[in-house]
């Protein structure tokens, strides 16, 4: 009787982060760039039995059922509605891969794009205030931006002559899409070991920058809501569960007696 209790425990704990993953999900709709987190069940066996076990023990020996698990997936290839704004300064991809920015102790974060910047030094930076690995200087005299399709960017100087190449913003496929940490800002922190694979901008599927626009969240309204209910419906159950224990529970301790 205590299995049922641990499962029903087990089970609506589950649905709980569950929900708390949608919620997640539908507050960030509006968050440029966003990427939904799906969520993943599982089931859980806490024994199995013994392989060199005969037939005849198997019984005493069989699989104990122990619920549910939940696993969160980050689905960063699902690319987001890409919005115009009209700003110089606004970057985004359309397609799979990513800006790649260099964090505090020089690992690898990737970017979706958002609003460029440019630094007290002149290196242009992005969300976080981390500089792009492409590591390109922005002269003082510069009057305007241009950023191609294939990530190359020029300056316009203030004396009118012809654009100046400052360098190529390339883009990065995550082939893992496990091995990252999400951080604040639409950035994901790449774990060690994880590999990323180097490509210019429009080749081999990676995407293209767009400038003036930004990426909109992934998030589909209607399908989280359609997700939340069956949660809801499913965390009802389990509650349900505890309640048939608990009853059963009642009836046998009056047998007891």
């Amino acid at each position: 009787m205590s299995d049922a209790y641990q499962i029903g425990a087990i089970g609506l704990r589950t649905q709980q982060l569950a929900l708390d993953a949608i919620a997640n999900n539908i507050s960030n709709i509006n968050t440029p760039a966003f990427k939904r987190s799906e969520v993943r069940f599982a089931d859980v066996v806490a024994s199995r039995p013994d392989a060199t076990l005969l037939p005849a023990d198997l019984q005493s020996a069989a699989p104990t059922l122990a619920g549910v698990a939940l696993d969160l997936q980050f689905m960063l290839n699902d690319p987001g509605e890409l919005q115009r704004t009209g700003a110089a300064m606004d970057v985004a991809i359309d397609g799979a891969g990513f800006i790649e920015l260099m964090g505090p102790e020089g690992q690898s974060v990737l970017w979706r794009g958002g609003r460029l910047k440019v630094g007290d030094d002149g290196a242009l930076i992005g969300a976080g205030g981390f500089a792009l690995k492409a590591n390109i200087t922005v002269p003082d005299d510069v009057t305007a931006l241009s950023i191609a399709a294939d990530g190359t960017v020029r300056a316009q100087g203030a004396d009118g002559a012809a654009p100046v190449e400052l360098g190529q913003i390339r883009l990065v496929r995550l082939n893992d899409a496990d091995g990252v940490t999400r951080l604040d800002g639409g950035l994901y922190r790449v774990a060690d070991g994880a590999r990323l694979e180097e490509l210019v901008p429009g080749e081999d599927g990676v995407g293209q920058v767009v400038q003036g626009a930004v990426e909109r969240s992934n998030v589909q309204l209607t399908e989280e809501m359609v997700r939340m209910m069956l949660v809801q419906r499913a965390y009802a159950a389990n509650a349900q569960i505890l309640q048939a224990a608990d009853q059963m529970m009642g009836i046998a301790n009056t047998l007891r007696r």
